[in-house]
């Protein structure tokens, strides 16, 4: 298991992944995480949403849904199978 941000160069070095860690209060740095958070919000409003008040399935469904949906940003693929071709590649 991870421990986050302590041992992010020893991650980089095991798989190669570079991270990145935004500046705080940068939300331009976090395009992605700002527009999946939009996306999140469509399922759990933010004033109304408690997690603890979804279940596993329920969650489960939700994450469907957004690894589903084509994205531009992908050239209209969905996430799943974006991230099906990158494993592919690996192969």
């Amino acid at each position: 298991m991870w421990r986050w941000p302590s041992t992010h160069a020893q991650f980089t070095i095991d798989t190669g992944v570079q991270i990145y860690f935004c500046d705080p209060r940068s939300p331009w740095q976090r395009g992605s995480n700002e527009n999946t958070n939009g996306l999140l919000r469509q399922y759990f409003p933010r004033r109304v949403a408690n997690l603890n008040d979804y279940s596993q399935a329920d969650l489960d469904i939700v994450a469907a849904h957004l690894n589903g949906r084509p994205r531009k940003t992908l050239g209209y693929m969905t996430p799943s199978q974006k991230f099906n071709e990158a494993v592919a590649l690996t192969h």
